[in-house]
């Protein structure tokens, strides 16, 4: 065991099975490290950047009522933003981890999810607008097929980079899990969000590819790729659940 992996084991609480629990997982992370602070205070920043009334508050009715077009994807961004928040803020609950590789992805995180933010609503706001047929969102302006096709690449790669750096963070949990001292359901719990977080990522580049290699009619499709996770994750959970029956590992990894 390295001198880092004896501070771990260190911190940790000596009875495990007293901490609260969240499923199956004793969650060794209960209070907020200076990492997560962190984190959280960059995806608080990233959501004002989504703001449905652009870069100043609107001062007249008719600019209020156009901010107003922008309220669904405004929504729409906030929910997947939320997506991976929430899988930063579980892995911090269940390990508590703050060493240097947890560090460095976390950062590699921010730094992902502050340029994708711009992918992210111009997206949305093009999805909106050609559903409600221009009465709600935005126009995708792109003078080229080109540029369109980058932008939809950037979003893929912007997705699949938030979903792998979680699922990085879930491995290095994994690496650590002798000084964590996870018991048998709380590796098996570990090993699903790896392969769970590795879905959304294989979406996006799944998506980043269809952007790229399309014709120009259907360059649509690449979007709507994301709404087969509807159908992937939910059918993933169900044969983790099997698993963990014929196993006979204990854990709720709905949140996995």
């Amino acid at each position: 065991m390295t001198e880092r992996d004896e501070e771990i084991s260190t911190a940790m609480p000596k009875d495990l099975d007293a901490l609260p629990r969240r499923g199956a997982f004793r969650l060794r992370g209960l209070e907020m490290t200076r990492l997560e602070s962190f984190v959280d205070a960059a995806f608080a920043f990233a959501v004002s950047l989504l703001v449905i009334a652009g870069q100043q508050v609107p001062d007249d009715l008719d600019t209020i009522l156009r901010a107003f077009n922008n309220v669904p994807a405004f929504a729409a961004s906030i929910a997947v933003m939320a997506i991976f928040w929430r899988g930063h803020w579980l892995w911090s609950r269940r390990f508590g981890l703050e060493d240097g590789i947890s560090i460095l992805i976390s950062w590699a995180m921010i730094f992902t999810m502050l340029i994708y933010v711009y992918p992210l609503k111009i997206i949305f706001g093009g999805m909106f607008y050609g559903l409600s047929d221009g009465r709600l969102g935005q126009l995708i302006s792109a003078h080229s097929v080109a540029k369109a096709r980058a932008v939809f690449a950037l979003y893929g790669l912007g997705f699949a980079a938030l979903a792998l750096e979680i699922g990085l963070l879930y491995w290095r949990a994994w690496q650590l899990r002798a000084p964590l001292r996870l018991n048998n359901a709380e590796q098996f719990i570990t090993r699903g969000a790896i392969v769970g977080w590795c879905i959304p990522a294989s979406v996006g580049l799944v998506s980043c590819i269809l952007a790229l290699t399309l014709p120009r009619d259907q360059i649509s499709w690449c979007g709507w790729a994301y709404f087969s996770m509807f159908f992937l994750l939910p059918a993933y959970r169900r044969l983790r659940r099997r698993a963990g029956r014929v196993s006979g590992a204990t854990r709720n990894d709905s949140a996995s």
